[in-house]
């Protein structure tokens, strides 16, 4: 028999699985924003409500919600990005044995790959995802005369989805797989199991991570693996020298005791996080920004093994999985990444980024100041983190970033999501939110006044929730 408390979620998750099948079939009853208002509100009552569900209850519901939410993203094409018809062009190149740094997708070269699903004809070019090649011909392909941007891992994930229909249907499916996956390694990882609905019942995982299909969903999953793995070694214990297997082997025989198998256990981990991490960095360059928190504490220790271990796992990873590339294409690898960078702002003096920074600073001094706000948040993450959490630094460093930059892609925010889920925090689900927000709207005041917003709630929360936690102390103690 159901409980009211698991029918009164139930009910809310239908409603909000609902909400977002509408939103993805654009449905007229409400402007887009209005169901992204909608799904927000409905998303917050349904976690609330998973809050009551007896514990034996949470793990199936969870994973049922998340697997509804991510199937609804399924319903329609791309609707907000035409990123995904990138990710298809690349895989295709691959599979046609092509490096997909060699060639833009207007060169006549690659014109035998071709089809009316990326380079559609007679229906007059004017959709929202499609545009003009210098040559003249239509594609939904975005920046057509510029290289592919995405790095290896990601290049590798396209060309793996690519026999799945070799369409955008099948990057979708893809996407809706990464979700579910990383639901569940949330449930594993996470300890409080209801905080994977943080994740997997949000709104964006419908939107960003499955019907517009951001390969950023593959790093998140391999970024949450890789600090599941830290915060597991670290857990063993390392290689302190309580463990240090010099010192636990028996005389004469070599037979290890029990701590050295630890140990060894410990570096395993070591290894794995770092390799998962560096796959991450090279799936979607942004989970960079979660490295700092899997080094948590480290200014405040003596470095271990572990800690080497780890950190060049990583970066021998990112350098390993750019090779194969290196060899085909030579320096070309870097892709549109350095046009990117100038086009989305990363420069001195540019409208789109730094917002909050800009009402304090003049141009010049923006990038500099970005950068001294976020060494000050990694140095204290590496000398007061907590080891044991580092999905705690990996949060703070990644969400002080995104506030900095205040960038408009929305989906940049699908780690931060992903972060909150493993650390509680839901306050910095206001930083994806202020990203939707300036995406539907843009400009330097939308910008400012959204990600203002997103700061306020990060820093109100806390002092909130540290005041609730000292009235109920007193509260108890005036009890006793």
């Amino acid at each position: 028999m159901i409980s009211r408390t698991v029918l009164r979620c139930l009910l809310a998750l239908a409603a909000l699985v609902t909400a977002l099948a509408l939103t993805v079939a654009r449905s007229g009853a409400l402007p887009l924003p209005g169901w992204y208002l909608l799904d927000v509100a409905l998303f917050a009552a349904a976690v609330l409500l998973l809050r009551e569900v007896p514990g034996d209850r949470v793990v199936p519901l969870v994973l049922a919600g998340g697997v509804a939410v991510a199937a609804v993203g399924l319903l329609a094409p791309p609707r907000t990005s035409d990123d995904a018809y990138r990710y298809v062009w690349d895989g295709r190149v691959q599979a046609a044995g092509i490096s997909p740094y060699t060639h833009t997708p207007d060169d006549p070269a690659l014109a035998r790959l071709r089809d009316p699903g990326l380079f559609p004809e007679g229906d007059g070019c004017t959709g929202w995802d499609e545009r003009r090649t210098a040559a003249g011909d239509c594609t939904r392909i975005n920046r057509p005369a510029v290289h592919t941007v995405y790095p290896p891992v990601a290049q590798a994930w396209f060309a793996a989805v690519h026999p799945f229909g070799g369409g955008v249907r099948g990057v979708q499916v893809g996407g809706a797989v990464l979700a579910v996956a990383t639901t569940g390694l949330l449930l594993r990882v996470g300890r409080e199991k209801w905080r994977a609905a943080l994740w997997g019942w949000f709104p964006g995982v419908t939107v960003w991570a499955v019907n517009d299909a951001h390969v950023d969903t593959l790093g998140v999953l391999l970024t949450v693996a890789g600090l599941g793995c830290a915060a597991r070694g670290r857990a063993l214990g390392g290689d302190g020298p309580t463990l240090d297997a010099g010192r636990r082997t028996l005389r004469g025989g070599g037979q290890a005791l029990p701590g050295d198998g630890q140990a060894l256990r410990a570096r395993g981990r070591a290894l794995r996080a770092g390799l998962l991490l560096g796959g991450a960095v090279a799936a979607k360059l942004l989970p960079a920004l979660a490295l700092p928190g899997a080094l948590s504490g480290l200014l405040a220790r003596r470095p271990t093994r572990d800690d080497v271990l780890l950190v060049g796992s990583a970066l021998g990873a990112f350098a390993l999985s750019y090779l194969p590339y290196v060899a085909a294409s030579g320096t070309s690898v870097l892709g549109y990444l350095p046009g990117y960078l100038r086009e989305e702002g990363y420069e001195q003096g540019h409208i789109d980024r730094f917002g909050l920074l800009r009402l304090l600073l003049p141009d010049p001094l923006l990038p500099w100041a970005a950068a001294l706000v976020l060494t000050a948040v990694v140095v204290l993450v590496l000398r007061r983190g907590d080891p044991h959490r580092p999905w705690a630094g990996a949060l703070l460093v990644t969400g002080t970033a995104l506030l900095l930059v205040a960038p408009s892609y929305p989906w940049y925010g699908l780690l931060v999501v992903a972060l909150v889920a493993l650390d509680g925090r839901w306050e910095w689900l206001a930083v994806p939110a202020a990203g939707q927000a300036l995406y539907l709207t843009g400009g330097q005041t939308a910008q400012q006044l959204s990600y203002g917003a997103a700061l306020c709630v990060v820093l109100l929360v806390p002092l909130l929730r540290q005041r609730h936690a000292g009235r109920a102390s007193v509260a108890v103690g005036a009890e006793k």
